[in-house]
């Protein structure tokens, strides 16, 4: 039996992936008596290899779904033979894209200083199927990620910086098995409840490790908060609490996408403008934040396609 800790370094995948792929029932932990957190038993890591493989052959996480459920082969085929159609795509619009540029670098040897403006070019390059060339597709091993050291780094593109207004929270924290979830639950719960998305058309979600992994287990902890209006009721086991707010780095992920706290670290600690400026304490996650956007939307249903930003609070230098 391994724990998550030792299943995510011998992997090298986040103990967060690893969590997300048990909440969408890729992978089936155990849990040993007496012991309240995962373990993981030799046919869990099997499968375990089983997806990393799919997903290093750009496999996405749904027909990985579908290829290990026990479908039978006509479904694997099924699935497999889709991803194929989908990289003879991206083969057919590269080979053209190489074939034009070579043509362009050919038009420049000659002397010629500007691209060739041919009217049939456009219609060449408007028929390229670049959009079945899957630039931003959802990594969530730190492999996938490491095509090029450019890939693997953010830049001032995709960072954002924004200020977080002030406000009154319902708060909600707890530490045990499956935290997240058992927030997420509890959390859900008050907002239907109290209807408080019509009172609060505005209201947020901010969420983050309270206390983070410590230890082999990856036991930890998760607080959530949820915006409130001024006087707005809270009742327990929610608290109430005033967020200060303030300027934060924020990089948007698709749930699930956790490894890229990582390149938002290096993106801040790179940084020539900006400087970290939380307490420093690791107990509540350095007081970064993970945001889920348009929570108004999507608090009652399913966050399958969730988005989250990840933020770390920042001053200027």
């Amino acid at each position: 039996m391994l724990t998550i800790t030792q299943v995510s370094k011998q992997f090298g995948i986040s103990p967060r992936t690893l969590r997300y792929y048990e909440q969408i029932g890729l992978l089936t932990p155990s849990k040993k008596e007496d012991f309240a957190y995962r373990v993981y038993d030799p046919e869990t890591v099997s499968r375990l290899r089983q997806i990393i493989v799919l997903r290093k052959l750009r496999i996405p996480l749904k027909q990985a779904a579908e290829i290990l459920s026990g479908g039978g082969v006509s479904a694997a085929i099924e699935a497999f033979e889709r991803n194929l159609a989908e990289i003879e795509d991206e083969i057919t619009a590269l080979s053209t894209i190489r074939e034009l540029i070579k043509k362009f670098i050919g038009h420049l040897n000659m002397g010629e200083f500007t691209l060739p403006d041919d009217e049939s070019l456009l219609d060449v390059v408007d028929a390229l199927t670049v959009s079945k060339i899957n630039f931003k597709e959802e990594k969530t091993m730190d492999d996938l990620n490491k095509a090029s050291e450019k890939l693997n780094k953010l830049n001032d593109k995709n960072v954002r910086i924004v200020y977080l207004p002030p406000s009154d929270v319902a708060a909600y924290q707890y530490e045990g098995p499956d935290p997240e979830d058992v927030v997420n639950k509890t959390m859900t719960d008050f907002v239907v409840k109290s209807g408080l998305p019509r009172v609060k058309p505005d209201l947020r979600l901010y969420g983050f490790n309270c206390p983070n992994p410590s230890d082999a287990t990856g036991a930890h902890g998760y607080e959530m908060w949820v915006t409130i209006p001024e006087g707005f009721g809270v009742p327990a086991p929610l608290v109430k609490k005033h967020f200060n707010g303030g300027m934060y780095c924020a990089h948007m992920i698709p749930i699930g996408a956790f490894e890229e706290w990582a390149l938002l670290e290096k993106w801040m600690s790179e940084s020539p403008k900006y400087e970290y400026n939380g307490k420093g304490c690791p107990s509540n996650m350095f007081d970064s934040l993970e945001e889920c956007l348009n929570y108004v939307n999507c608090y009652d249903k399913p966050w399958d396609n969730v988005q989250l930003d990840l933020l770390i609070p920042i001053r200027e230098k």
